[in-house]
């Protein structure tokens, strides 16, 4: 089953509980579906840390810990998954997703100079915040989506293909 294999890369609740960025939290941490491992609680997982990690703001993992908390999803997957906007990943995802929120506004994209600054995109922040915000949040609720339900499609499969090898 698909539980095996999460099990075998999340971390251990209690290490979890102790994160410093997650104390916030306090006494919800202590509930038991946020450490369920079913298609249900993946799913919804896979759907909020995706989510979180396209918005464009400080402290995504605790907006994806409290994102889980309320929608009861799988803490553990949801605030890992927010690493998927990393330093090494973020420049790109965040320049796509400003091309596509300026597309959806039909404003023509600026193009970036030859040699990124601050001072550049300080000077710009007036005309780009907009695309940027917009672009951000709809791909990350567009490929929420598309994790939520291509996990719940991946979770049925496995679950299909396990019953007929016992049938056998």
């Amino acid at each position: 089953m698909p539980r095996r294999l999460f099990k075998r890369y999340l971390p251990d609740p209690s290490r979890l509980r102790g994160h410093k960025s997650l104390l916030l939290l306090g006494g919800l941490l202590d509930r038991p579906n946020l450490w369920h491992l079913n298609r249900h609680s993946v799913s919804r997982a896979m759907a909020s840390g995706v989510f979180c990690a396209f918005l464009p703001i400080p402290l995504q993992m605790l907006v994806a810990a409290l994102l889980a908390v309320a929608c009861r999803a799988n803490l553990a997957i949801s605030v890992s998954l927010v690493w998927l906007t990393n330093p090494l990943t973020m420049p790109v995802l965040f320049y796509l997703t400003y091309r596509a929120g300026a597309w959806l506004l039909g404003t023509p994209p600026r193009e970036l100079p030859e040699h990124l600054s601050w001072e550049w995109v300080s000077s710009q922040l007036a005309t780009l915040w907009q695309p940027f915000v917009l672009g951000s949040v709809l791909s990350g609720l567009l490929l929420a989506g598309v994790a939520y339900g291509a996990t719940l499609l991946y979770w049925r499969w496995w679950v299909v293909r396990r019953w007929r090898r016992r049938r056998r």
